[in-house]
């Protein structure tokens, strides 16, 4: 394990990004999000969870996956694809670290996205531990532990150092790269950090939320509950949640017109629109009440059903905070789990 004072750490930062892209949270017109690292970047290692998750690294909100040129009446397939360049996401929280490999079990089960592997592939991932999570975390509860994420290499801070200690061999050549900047560490106060987030983590509101009735066995039982009226009588199905979530992997796939061809393209879709997986007969989910059902049925039943046990949700709460009728995750397990409603 190493420590890097916090007066060195943008020229370490520096020289990470000397010899690959280095992307890490920036704040930006008042909000922060991942960007990529340079002198003028306004890096905030310290907020607890950007705005949109890391999954846009290797699942794109929008992505060009061929081109046809036209010539007449011949048409030409062009393969656009390109080995990505290595990158460091530095950062990476437990929760959205976790969701990687929630994608990784949809994206890299055969057929494999190629899109999707080559990115993985490419990338070097530091997590950073949580020193304060927030009211509207709950990791927990999915056996996430927030002060000792995992990653390539896993990074503490406090308020004078970030300690860091590498998992794997791209892990391992990262701290390298930082020597000139650090020194050894015994460790001692990264135990002293790990201790105090888990004790904050224990006494959370909804760490310990009931989810014991969310079982496969239990589909028709959940999906035929009056209750889903009453829960999604208010959604507006504006589809925010699903697009600051880092585990939804719903997509289009769409083409549009050139001077020169056609470009097939996709991009980030929501179950919770009116035309989502619409079809020329009709639309197999008619009202608001079975979109929603069916977003919370996938993360909470049909998701752990198909993957051994886990859940499609790594209880960030990005959704507790933006949906604008609080008609989030949480509101279904408090709802339903653990109770019998009929």
């Amino acid at each position: 394990m190493i420590k890097i004072s916090r007066d060195k750490l943008n020229g370490a930062l520096a020289k990470i990004a000397r010899s690959c892209d280095l992307f890490l949270p920036v704040k930006k017109a008042g909000e922060v999000n991942y960007g990529k690292f340079d002198e003028n970047a306004e890096v905030s290692l310290d907020t607890l969870k950007t705005v949109k998750s890391a999954k846009d690294f290797f699942f794109p909100q929008s992505e060009t996956m061929m081109k046809f040129k036209l010539s007449g009446k011949n048409i030409e397939i062009e393969d656009i694809r390109k080995q990505p360049e290595p990158f460091v996401i530095f950062g990476v929280r437990g929760c959205d670290y976790r969701s990687f490999s929630i994608l990784d079990n949809v994206f890299l089960q055969e057929p494999v996205d190629t899109f999707y592997k080559a990115r993985r592939d490419a990338a070097t991932i530091v997590t950073l531990a949580c020193n304060k999570p927030e009211t509207s975390c709950f990791c927990k509860a999915f056996g996430i532990d927030a002060a000792e994420p995992q990653g390539d290499a896993t990074g503490w801070l406090d308020e004078k150092y970030l300690y860091l200690n590498a998992n794997t061999e791209k892990g391992e050549k990262l701290l390298e790269t930082v020597g000139e900047f650090s020194q050894p560490d015994d460790g001692k106060a990264v135990e002293e950090l790990k201790k105090t987030t888990r004790e904050i983590t224990a006494k959370l509101p909804y760490s310990n939320i009931d989810l014991s009735r969310f079982k496969p066995e239990n589909l028709n039982e959940l999906f035929n509950l009056p209750v889903w009226n009453e829960l999604s009588e208010a959604c507006l199905g504006c589809g925010t949640c699903t697009f600051v979530c880092p585990t939804c992997q719903c997509f289009d796939i769409r083409e549009f017109k050139t001077d020169t061809g056609v470009n097939r393209f996709r991009c980030w879709d929501s179950c919770m629109y009116s035309d989502f997986t619409q079809m020329a007969a009709a639309n197999s989910r008619t009202t608001q009440m079975q979109r929603y059902r069916q977003r919370f049925m996938h993360k909470l039943v049909y998701y752990p059903s198909q993957y051994g046990g886990t859940y499609s949700c790594v209880g960030c709460g990005r959704c507790v905070n933006k949906c604008p009728q609080h008609l989030n995750i949480l509101k279904v397990i408090k709802k339903i789990g653990g109770r019998k409603d009929d």
